[in-house]
């Protein structure tokens, strides 16, 4: 059975060297987040970004490692990233990598998503753990 958490975080950006890639550049940042609420937790990693020529189209992929305590369980588990922009339109997945818990949160699965509303992140994170034998 699924468990909802929900609540803000912040994000820090941290811009680095673009690589060309066939007239265009890719840009690499690494991500630095703390998330606050029923996730009480911290995460780093990377993201690759492309604009396109058309203005509002873009597409991006990130991983990052989430470390703390959700529902006051302790460990770690991995999300992964997938955005486009489609000339403004937004479509956004955050899906655990599977097998990538830790400690208390070994066996999680689940769905996170973001909105940012007047310049603050909100995030909904929908997770269920397996059945262990």
């Amino acid at each position: 059975m699924s468990q909802i958490a929900e609540g803000t975080f912040d994000v820090k950006l941290i811009a680095q060297a673009a690589e060309p890639a066939g007239g265009e550049s890719i840009s690499r940042m690494l991500l630095d987040k703390r998330f606050y609420g029923v996730l009480d937790a911290t995460s780093k990693g990377q993201m690759l970004a492309m604009r396109t020529a058309v203005e509002g189209s873009a597409g991006y992929v990130a991983m990052e490692v989430v470390t703390g305590k959700l529902e006051g369980r302790q460990g770690s588990f991995v999300l992964q990233h997938s955005g486009t922009m489609h000339r403004g339109a937004p479509t956004l997945t955050l899906t655990v990598v599977p097998d990538s818990g830790t400690g208390e949160l070994a066996g999680i699965a689940g769905f996170m998503a973001i909105d940012i509303a007047e310049g603050k992140h909100n995030y909904r994170f929908e997770y269920s753990f397996a059945k262990t034998k």
